[in-house]
């Protein structure tokens, strides 16, 4: 179904939102994983830096896009290292993206659901909710890891029907994943945009299966 940004919102009456590279800004995601991380791993291993990424990168690869993959506690067993603890240490990283507050602030005055459903690991969204408070924004807060599937995965919309019950026609579904967006395609969602800036250390990546938009901000200007 063709989305166009400036009526969406008035055309659902659910908004699902996924929160990192949604709102939250996806710089401090790719840092961790991309940077910080491998930084203690090489200190942990006797590596150079660009050796522990090029180990790490191979690991990740293989998990990317299944529930381990967005595991905190996966990969604190998986590389003998205090994962939450290096997140907490980066903290003053994490904020919105440009917009993204003052939108949620703006739609709570819509009448819509609106719900977060995200891949984030439950420990990575504690850190992030005391940082911005973001989870106070929502009607309902869903993660891969309750519901026992990634997003990209199938059976996860089908455990989140169950458990919140919306029409995926007047259902709009936002996300910064295009691997997500399809699934979410394949299920039956029937309006979705892609975000195309989710890090702002990085230039807009447009996909052509998607919609896209910036910000979310986008939707209420």
């Amino acid at each position: 179904m063709s989305v166009n940004p400036l009526t969406a919102l008035a055309e659902c009456e659910t908004l699902m939102l996924d929160m990192d590279g949604t709102l939250l800004d996806l710089a401090y995601d790719n840092y961790m994983w991309m940077e910080h991380i491998p930084a203690a791993y090489a200190r942990e291993n006797a590596l150079s830096e660009e050796q522990a990424r090029n180990r790490l990168r191979e690991t990740f690869m293989r998990l990317e896009g299944k529930l381990d993959w967005y595991c905190l506690d996966h990969w604190s067993e998986a590389l003998q290292l205090d994962v939450v603890a290096l997140h907490r240490e980066q903290n003053e990283r994490i904020g919105f993206l440009p917009g993204a507050r003052q939108f949620l602030e703006t739609v709570a005055g819509h009448d819509l659901r609106l719900i977060m459903v995200t891949n984030s690991h439950q420990k990575t969204l504690d850190i992030k909710t005391e940082v911005t408070g973001i989870t106070a924004f929502f009607d309902g807060i869903y993660t891969s890891h309750e519901l026992g599937f990634a997003k990209e995965d199938q059976p996860f919309w089908h455990a989140l029907a169950e458990a919140e019950g919306f029409n995926a026609d007047t259902s709009l579904f936002i996300d910064d994943n295009v691997a997500v967006l399809q699934s979410a395609r394949t299920y039956g969602i029937g309006m979705l945009l892609n975000i195309t800036r989710p890090d702002t250390r990085r230039p807009p990546r447009v996909h052509a299966d998607f919609a896209g938009i910036e910000s979310v901000a986008e939707l209420i200007t």
